[in-house]
């Protein structure tokens, strides 16, 4: 017996989000949805890990409304900044754009914070920017 319901599963915003940001990056930066192995020692063309920051349904069930936090690391503090402006511009470029999987509606720019990894005392401080922003996103 059907009761009329309908299901749409929204978009995986971090996969969205590392298919469209993986290929216009500069060659060699590593895009995921993890820190990778042996992080410490792939700095050089810097990393960004997006990861699910929260969020919810904006207009039930047309859009899902999702925060995203993505840690930028690199070999220097200048070459995690650059890199993090460009992820944020990239994002903000995709707004009203369709992507596999996903319309991107709106896009902002949440926070951009400077926040140094450092794992213990004798290790060196890893140059680290932990940008924030917010995505619109339907089923495409």
């Amino acid at each position: 017996m059907s009761g009329g319901l309908q299901a749409v599963a929204m978009p995986d915003a971090e996969q969205v989000t590392v298919r469209l940001l993986k290929p216009a990056l500069p060659t060699g930066t590593i895009v995921g949805t993890e820190w990778p192995a042996d992080w410490d020692a792939k700095l050089a063309a810097g990393i960004v890990s997006v990861t699910l920051g929260g969020g919810g349904s904006r207009q039930k069930p047309v859009t899902a409304d999702r925060t995203l936090d993505i840690d930028i690391l690199g070999a220097t503090k200048k070459q995690a900044f650059n890199l993090a402006t460009t992820v944020s511009s990239l994002l903000i470029a995709a707004q009203g754009t369709s992507q596999p999987g996903a319309r991107i509606y709106g896009v902002e720019e949440t926070s951009l914070v400077w926040l140094p990894y450092q794992p213990s005392a004798e290790t060196d401080a890893i140059p680290r920017y932990v940008l924030v922003m917010s995505m619109a996103v339907r089923p495409a």
